[in-house]
Formats: structure tokens, C-alpha cells, sequence
């Protein structure tokens, strides 16, 4: 029992949560102006939103604390991760719904979440990719994002290595 309790607590937990909050915001997120008609769709944004500032908030102060392990570091830039690339997957949505000349191949939800994901992972397939001023410059923002995340991540993990070398 106390297992499960430390998995639903613990870093992996959290990360899922965070995960699981950003992805109830991105699908959740109402895209036209009477958006008020949705109110199941707002009240899951507002929730969602909730439990993602909530989570941020947590991970930064776990983050930030001097006496923070390294592994709740890694948890917290990796629920950062998750959070940032729902966030850019919602902005690209939006922007294709506002703007539909700024993408090719951007069509849905999905299709947003699946460029920030390939982005992230600096793939670029090139099936959707960014056309107009305003969608490259969101890119180039979550390009230059994903390099401080990415760089982030490195340290924070040779540190939980370096943490368990000299516990050996």
C-alpha cells in the first residue's frame, strides 16, 4: 500500500498528473468566441488549468528548494516538459483556427499536440510544418524553449548520476 501511495505521490505521479491536466486543457479548450455555450468544455478548462497551476507551482517549489533531491528535480522538469508541450500544441491549435494559412497540414488537436511533440523532439518530419510569420515565431519560441527544458533535464539527471555514484 505504501508503494502505490509513494507511485500516485511521487515524482511519477506528479508528472502524470501534470500530464493528464495540460492534455484536459488542451482538448478541453474552447476554440470559438461563444465558447460560454460550452460549459462543459470551460468548467474542464478551468479545472484543468487549476490542477496544472497547482502542479506548477508544486514543482517549482521542489525544484527550487535547497534541500530537493535530485529526482524530484527530474520530476519536476519533466512535468514541465509535459505541461509546455501541451501548451505549444494549444497555441499552434489556436492559431490554426484563427489563422488557417500559418500551418500546412495542421488540422486538429491532435495534429498540434503530434508538431510540438515532434518539435520537442527536434524530428521535423515535415507533414505539418509551420508557413506563416506568426506560427514560425511560435516555433522558434518553443525551439528555443525545448533547448534551455532539454538542457535543464541533462543537468538535473548527471546529477541524480553522479548522486547515486557516490552512494555506491
Amino acid at each position: 500500500m505504501a508503494r502505490l501511495k509513494h507511485l500516485v505521490t511521487g515524482p511519477v505521479g506528479r508528472t502524470l498528473g501534470s500530464l493528464l491536466c495540460a492534455l484536459i486543457v488542451l482538448y478541453g479548450f474552447p476554440t470559438d468566441l461563444a465558447f460560454h455555450r460550452d460549459v462543459v468544455g470551460l468548467l474542464a478548462v478551468v479545472a484543468g488549468a487549476i490542477g496544472l497551476s497547482w502542479l506548477v507551482v508544486v514543482q517549482i517549489q521542489r525544484m527550487t528548494s535547497p534541500s530537493g533531491r535530485p529526482s524530484r528535480r527530474l520530476g519536476g522538469v519533466l512535468s514541465l516538459i509535459a505541461i509546455a508541450t501541451c501548451f505549444f500544441a494549444l497555441t499552434y491549435f489556436l492559431i490554426e483556427v484563427n489563422a488557417p494559412a500559418e500551418f500546412d497540414g495542421l488540422l486538429t488537436r491532435t495534429d498540434a499536440l503530434y508538431y510540438s511533440v515532434v518539435t520537442l523532439g527536434t524530428v521535423g518530419y515535415g507533414d505539418i510544418h509551420a508557413v506563416g510569420q506568426i506560427a514560425r515565431v511560435a516555433t522558434i519560441v518553443q525551439v528555443v524553449f525545448n533547448l534551455v527544458v532539454i538542457g535543464a533535464l541533462l543537468a538535473v539527471s548527471s546529477s541524480l548520476l553522479a548522486d547515486r555514484l557516490r552512494r555506491e
